[in-house]
């Protein structure tokens, strides 16, 4: 006989789980990265990378090292090219058989969700557009859990307890 869909669901307030047919490799590639507590990099079809470092907390800096893929067009020894940016500097690349390792330091300077970029040149021409993508949460929403290659290397002096004026309450 046929097999009612009320008898699948679990009682009470329970997670509710799609009949097996449905589950298509969109949602389970989407559920798998939700448990994915490394940063992400994807490229673009111009050869760009995205780098998404997750929660990051305001007026915080981190040190975030990641890793991209082989670049044809740079070869070897890659090095960063000079960016006007405050917020995120690169401080070593290394090259290793799966590809260059990148570490930067970068500072959440404003809440929301903030793309840095930077440039990676190698002998060639060419160079390499890096955007750091971070979600900043505000001051008051605790701290994020941080992903495997962030790491949280202190806080903007403004904030700092040691450094307020705050006496506490009288």
């Amino acid at each position: 006989g046929l097999c009612h869909p009320q008898a699948a669901r679990p009682k009470g307030p329970g997670v509710r789980f799609a009949p097996e047919g449905t589950r298509g490799g969109t949602t389970f590639h989407f559920k798998s990265s939700l448990h994915d507590s490394a940063v992400m990099v994807t490229q673009d079809k111009d050869g760009h990378f995205l780098v998404k470092v997750g929660f990051l907390k305001i007026l915080h800096k981190y040190e975030i090292t990641f890793v991209l893929p082989p670049v044809s067009r740079l070869g070897k020894d890659v090095c960063p090219l000079p960016v006007p940016n405050p917020n995120l500097r690169v401080t070593n690349v290394t090259s290793l058989p799966e590809g260059h390792s990148v570490r930067c330091e970068y500072t959440a300077h404003r809440e929301g969700v903030l793309k840095e970029e930077l440039l990676l040149a190698g002998h060639g021409p060419g160079h390499v557009k890096v955007t750091v993508q971070a979600r900043v949460m505000d001051r008051h929403h605790g701290t994020p859990m941080l992903l495997d290659g962030v790491r949280c290397v202190g806080a903007e002096l403004e904030y700092d307890s040691e450094q307020s004026d705050w006496h506490g309450f009288d």
